[in-house]
C-alpha cells in the first residue's frame, strides 16, 4: 500500500495539471450522484424484494441462491449482488441508503476507470474527456444513485474489456483471472453482458495462437483454467438451484435464445434495418440527454470517431492497420450494437450498461484528434464539447425535485404500523409500476406482523388489510373492489380507516360481517 500511495504521489506531482482537472471531474461526479441521495434514490419493490433477501443473509443466515428474476424469459440472474449490498445494508444499520451510497461511489470509481482507461489507451485529453462527459450523463447517473443489481454492470463490463487488453496485448496472463470473475460479475448483473462473451472469446483465441508462437502455451492456458474455475466458483450458487429445481433456469435460456422467435432474431441480416434506430436509441440515452438533436448530433460524432480512427491513422502511416486498442473498442461495441438489432423486445435505458463507456470513449478520441488539428478542426472539436457539456448539464437530475421514494415508503409504513395495533395484517399495493416489497421492507424490518396471502392458506388471510393507493387521484383505486389478487383474496370488505401520506393514500379494510 505503501509503493501505490508514493507512486501516486510522485503522479501528482508530475501531473499537477491532469491531477486537479481529474479531482474536479471525480467531485462533480460524486456530487451528482450522492447529494441527497435519500431522496434522489429509487426504492421501489425490485428495491424493496433486494434490500428483503439481502437483510435475511444476516437476520435469519439466509444465504441465497439465486438472484432476481428477469423481465422476460422467466430467468434468474445469479446472487452475487445480494452478497455484494449485504455489507453495505448492514453497515447503514440495514437502511436502504447504505447500497444506494455503495453503488454511487461505485459510480465515482467507474469515472476514474474511465479516465484512467482512456490515459492508458489513448492519452490524457482523451481520457479526461471521455471522463468528465461519464461523470455528467444524465442516464449514467440515474443508474449510479439506486442500490439495483444492472448498476454494477458499467464498471465490471469495463473492468472485463480492460483484463482483455491485459491478456491480449500486454501479455499478462494472470488477467484472464480477473477476466472469468469480472465477466461473472457482470452476467449476475444483467445477462445482456453475455454481448461480451464474442468479444472475450475472440481476443483469448488471438492470444491462445500467440501464445503458440512464443512457446508460452502452457502458461496461458494453466491462467485461462483458473480464470474459468474463478467464473463457476461465482455462478455456482445459480447451477445448484437449477440442480435442485430440474434445470427450470438452464431450460429457460436455451428457449430464450434458440426457441423464441418473438425475443432475438436468429439471423444477424434481420438487424441490419434496425441499427441506424439503435445507434440513435443507444446516443440519445447514454451521450444526449435524450435530446432529439443531440442525439443525431452524437450518432454521427460516434460514427465519425470510427472514420476519424481511420483516416488519421492512414494520414499517418498510409496503413489502415490501427493499434490493438482500437479492435477491442469496435469489438466491444460492435456486438453490443448488433446484439440489440437482433432483440425483438422494448431496449431499456439499464440495457444498455454493458457498453456505457463505449460512446465517451470514442468521443474523446475524436475531440482530441480534432482540437490538435487545424484550427478549424480545432473549433469544431471545442464546439462538439461545449455542446455535449451543456445538453447534459441542462438535464442533469439534480436539476429535478426529488420524488423521495424511500421516505414516502417509509412514512406510509409507520401509518401502517401506528394504526395496526400490533395485531397481524395484510398488504396491497395499487399502483402503475410497483408492488409490496418497498413498503414490505421496512414493516419487517420493524418487527411487524405482515403476512401474505395465499389463496390455498385460509389461515394467511388476517383480520385486516392495509391498502396503499399510489394512484392519483386516488378515487381511481377503489380498495375494495379492486381486482388485485392481494384485495380479492381477503374478500368482502369495507373500509375502516383513510390516511393521505405524502404522495399515497393508506386504506385500512376489515372483513364485512
Amino acid at each position: 500500500m505503501k509503493n501505490i500511495a508514493g507512486k501516486f504521489i510522485n503522479w501528482v506531482k508530475n501531473n499537477r495539471k491532469e491531477a486537479i482537472i481529474l479531482g474536479i471531474i471525480l467531485l462533480v461526479a460524486a456530487i451528482c450522484r450522492l447529494y441527497r441521495i435519500d431522496q434522489y434514490m429509487t426504492f421501489l419493490g425490485d428495491e424493496g424484494r433486494d434490500a428483503i433477501i439481502a437483510r435475511r443473509i444476516f437476520t435469519e443466515l439466509h444465504p441465497p441462491l439465486i438472484g432476481p428474476g428477469t423481465s422476460v424469459g422467466n430467468l434468474y440472474l445469479g446472487p452475487l449482488y445480494y452478497y455484494m449490498m449485504a455489507p453495505a445494508l448492514l453497515i447503514a444499520n440495514f437502511s436502504p441508503v447504505g447500497p444506494a451510497v455503495q453503488i454511487a461511489l461505485l459510480g465515482v470509481i467507474t469515472v476514474g476507470f474511465v479516465w484512467y482507461v482512456g490515459r492508458k489507451w489513448f492519452n490524457t485529453t482523451a481520457g479526461l474527456i471521455a471522463a468528465g462527459l461519464f461523470a455528467i450523463s444524465p442516464t449514467v447517473i440515474y443508474y449510479s444513485r439506486s442500490s439495483w443489481n444492472p448498476n454494477i454492470m458499467p464498471f465490471f463490463a469495463l473492468l472485463t474489456i480492460y483484463s482483455v487488453w491485459k491478456f491480449w496485448h500486454e501479455g499478462k496472463c494472470n488477467w484472464l483471472i480477473v477476466t472469468g470473475l469480472a465477466f461473472a460479475a457482470v452476467l449476475q448483473s444483467h445477462y445482456l453482458g453475455l454481448l461480451l462473451a464474442p468479444t472475450i472469446f475472440i481476443f483469448w483465441l488471438l492470444t491462445y495462437f500467440k501464445s503458440k508462437k512464443t512457446k508460452e502455451v502452457k502458461v496461458f492456458i494453466g491462467k485461462s483454467l483458473i480464470g474459468l474455475v474463478g467464473f463457476i466458483a461465482l455462478m455456482s450458487p445459480l447451477f445448484f438451484f437449477d440442480v435442485r429445481h430440474n434445470w427450470m433456469n438452464a431450460k429457460s435460456m436455451y428457449t430464450f435464445l434458440a426457441g423464441s422467435q418473438t425475443t432475438v432474431s436468429v439471423s444477424p441480416l434481420t438487424a441490419i434495418p434496425k441499427l441506424p434506430g439503435v445507434i440513435n436509441l443507444f446516443s440519445s440515452s447514454v451521450v444526449a440527454a435524450k435530446n432529439t438533436t443531440g442525439a443525431v448530433v452524437a450518432s454521427i460524432v460516434l460514427i465519425g470517431a470510427i472514420i476519424w480512427i481511420f483516416a488519421a491513422n492512414y494520414l499517418k502511416k498510409k496503413s489502415f492497420k490501427i493499434p490493438d486498442q482500437y479492435w477491442l473498442i469496435f469489438s466491444w461495441i460492435g456486438f453490443g450494437i448488433l446484439g440489440f438489432g437482433l432483440y425483438k423486445q422494448s431496449i431499456y435505458d439499464h440495457y444498455f450498461g454493458f457498453i456505457f463507456p463505449v460512446p465517451f470513449l470514442l468521443i474523446g478520441i475524436l475531440i482530441t484528434g480534432l482540437i490538435t488539428s487545424g484550427k478549424l478542426l480545432k473549433w469544431l472539436g471545442f464546439a462538439l464539447l461545449v455542446y455535449l457539456i451543456i445538453i447534459n448539464l441542462i438535464a442533469n437530475p439534480l436539476l429535478k425535485s426529488p420524488h423521495r421514494f424511500l421516505q414516502g415508503s417509509v412514512n406510509a409504513s409507520k401509518t401502517i404500523e401506528k394504526y395496526s395495533g400490533g395485531k397481524p395484517f395484510n398488504l396491497a399495493i395499487i399502483a402503475d409500476n410497483n408492488y409490496e416489497a418497498g413498503y414490505e421492507y421496512f414493516l419487517l424490518k420493524d418487527n411487524y406482523p405482515v403476512i401474505d396471502i395465499d389463496a390455498q392458506k385460509p389461515e394467511t388471510i388476517t383480520d385486516q388489510l392495509f391498502v396503499v393507493c399510489e394512484l392519483l387521484p386516488s378515487n381511481k383505486c377503489d380498495p375494495t373492489h379492486n381486482p388485485k389478487a392481494q384485495v380479492a383474496n381477503f374478500g368482502w370488505s369495507k373500509i375502516e380507516g383513510v390516511w393521505n401520506v405524502d404522495a399515497t393514500v393508506v386504506y385500512r379494510l376489515v372483513h364485512t360481517k
